[in-house]
């Protein structure tokens, strides 16, 4: 094959990836509608008024994000006492959610976004490990990308003391 062949393919090939862009912060968090282990649809609109953590993870029952929804569990008097409220999102299905939840005693809502819309919207598709402050008027005010599970809701916690001063 001539170089100019495989340029052309290379180009072809990468145009097919799809690119997405961090939503930025200081602007309006993308809009979302999921089914949650709530037993309803939950709205970023639902937490007018109040801190969301939302965070976004690769799959139920896996040993990092057990330890992450752990941790956020542990820590959630913490964020409560902020006026933040704890929302974990992944891909896999209601059911799953509704068993990691009573497996591990997880009271905070696990959404599914089983078509990744909403991973997309926020550039965290599936498998991603990204979590997403936003304020009480439901502007993005922090990203975290690809975080270590270890630790990483004592991180936020300080994030968040940061900037409710």
């Amino acid at each position: 094959m001539n170089k100019t062949l495989i340029s052309a393919l290379l180009v072809s090939f990468l145009s097919a990836i799809p690119v997405y862009a961090l939503p930025q912060v200081g602007k309006p968090a993308p809009a979302f509608t999921l089914p949650g282990t709530v037993g309803k649809a939950v709205k970023l609109q639902d937490f007018a008024g109040k801190w969301l953590v939302l965070y976004f993870y690769p799959a139920d029952y896996t040993g990092g994000c057990t330890i992450e929804a752990r941790q956020f569990q542990n820590d959630l008097p913490k964020f409560q006492t902020m006026k933040a409220q704890v929302i974990g999102v992944s891909m896999d299905n209601l059911e799953s959610h509704k068993g990691f939840c009573n497996h591990e005693g997880l009271t905070f809502p696990l959404l599914s976004d089983t078509t990744g819309k909403v991973g997309q919207a926020y550039d965290a598709p599936g498998g991603s490990r990204n979590t997403y402050l936003i304020d009480p008027k439901g502007v993005l005010r922090q990203v975290f990308v690809a975080v270590n599970p270890f630790g990483h809701s004592g991180e936020v916690l300080n994030a968040l003391q940061k900037l409710q001063k």
